[in-house]
């Protein structure tokens, strides 16, 4: 008796029956500069310029990644009405619940990309 093997187009749409966690994960969070701000507010609240020296963003970008995350709610906003206005940007606990997935892709790289730095 023969075995039938699935053909590909099933396979295909058993996939695209419901939304995948992890694309959708991905899809809010993985631009290159989403994920350097998000990690570089693990370290605390920033003010915008401390975030633009340490990131290496174009102010336009920073801008534009932070009223994303915003948006999204991964990331809080707190403006200090001194002259200059002082604004500061950090982590809400979205956000912060972020930091155990940075901990496990930083412990996967130093495992599996140590060959690729030298």
């Amino acid at each position: 008796m023969a075995v039938e093997e699935p053909q590909a187009a099933e396979s295909v749409e058993s996939l695209d029956a419901g939304p995948c966690p992890v694309v959708d994960a991905l899809e809010q969070v993985g631009s290159k500069w989403r994920l350097v701000v998000l990690h570089d507010l693990l370290d605390g609240e920033k003010r915008f310029n401390e975030l633009k020296r340490s990131t290496d963003a174009s102010a336009r970008t920073l801008s534009r990644v932070l009223d994303d995350l915003r948006e999204m709610g991964f990331v809080q906003k707190r403006m200090e009405p001194d002259a200059p206005v002082a604004t500061f940007y950090s982590l809400t606990a979205k956000g912060e619940s972020l930091s155990v997935v940075f901990e496990e892709v930083e412990s996967w790289a130093g495992e599996w990309l140590d060959t690729c730095r030298e």
